[in-house]
């Protein structure tokens, strides 16, 4: 994996960086797990915008990522490390024994050849699939359930790992990316490794259209409107003297915003 950069032959492509790709053994996605993915552009079923900057894209096809990994005690190897649009990680296309076939989250040190499996008896390996209970203390891991049978949750993007710090009867410690310690269930699944693309964060897109083929509208400043859309909008001039909230007034800096109660218990040790 690496960053290729461009000659500045035009303003957007100064500055520009991509992917060079090379990691990608194959270009054509698996044709049985593939499935349409409608465009919603953020509205509801009435055709009010639920959440804003969001519309038009490029059309895609969404890949049938197996994230339960509860085909249990049968190996499969690695056939290819395709790209997948719906996601900042490359995935895995892998295929088993008995001839099924299936895509996976790619983790760092996967390679086109190397045999995965989901299993408590599983080495610790990048790619294989244990019950938390089974992983030792201090691994990295990806990938992982929060209620069992549900498929994993946390840490699917590009670069995310957290961290098995303790291990109980019925609960086991995780550090969060976030810093954040947090208990689950002891038979949780999660996959070993960290996911892979770790270049992700480092890429510039270079212009507005890039952000515009991923479906990310313009968003504009609330100082930059008028009073009637925004509380920040309207003045003589440039205005600084606002305290900074949402359009409909809500404290954006600072303001805790957490409320879900059903959760508290299973934090361990808060973030901040």
């Amino acid at each position: 994996m690496g960053i290729k950069t461009f000659a500045p032959r035009s303003h957007g492509r100064r500055g520009m960086t991509g992917f060079d790709f090379k990691e990608i053994t194959k270009t054509t996605p698996e044709k049985s797990l593939l499935a349409p993915l409608k465009k919603q552009a953020a509205r509801n079923n009435h055709g009010q915008i639920t959440i804003r900057h969001q519309g038009g894209g490029h059309k895609r096809k969404y890949r049938l990522v197996d994230f339960k990994r509860t085909k249990l005690d049968v190996a499969a190897k690695v056939v290819a490390i395709e790209y997948d649009p719906n996601r900042t990680c490359r995935i895995a296309l892998i295929s088993y024994i008995d001839g099924a076939k299936a895509y996976i989250l790619a983790p760092v040190g996967l390679n086109v050849g190397d045999t995965v499996i989901s299993s408590d008896k599983a080495d610790i390996k990048p790619g294989n699939s244990l019950t938390l209970g089974a992983i030792p203390v201090g691994t990295v891991i990806h990938n992982i359930e929060l209620r069992p049978g549900k498929g994993g949750q946390i840490c699917r993007g590009a670069g995310a790992s957290a961290t098995l710090a303790g291990k109980g009867e019925k609960y086991c410690q995780v550090r969060m990316p976030s810093g954040e310690l947090k208990q689950v269930l002891t038979v949780c699944r999660a996959s070993i490794g960290q996911v892979g693309n770790t270049d992700n964060e480092n890429i510039n897109l270079g212009k507005a259209g890039r952000s515009r083929w991923r479906g990310i509208r313009p968003s504009v400043r609330g100082m930059h409107m008028n009073p009637v859309d925004h509380p920040l909008g309207g003045g003589e001039g440039v205005g600084k003297g606002h305290h900074p909230v949402t359009p409909w007034g809500q404290p954006c800096k600072g303001y805790k915003t957490r409320n879900n109660k059903r959760t508290n218990s299973s934090i361990i040790k808060r973030r901040k």
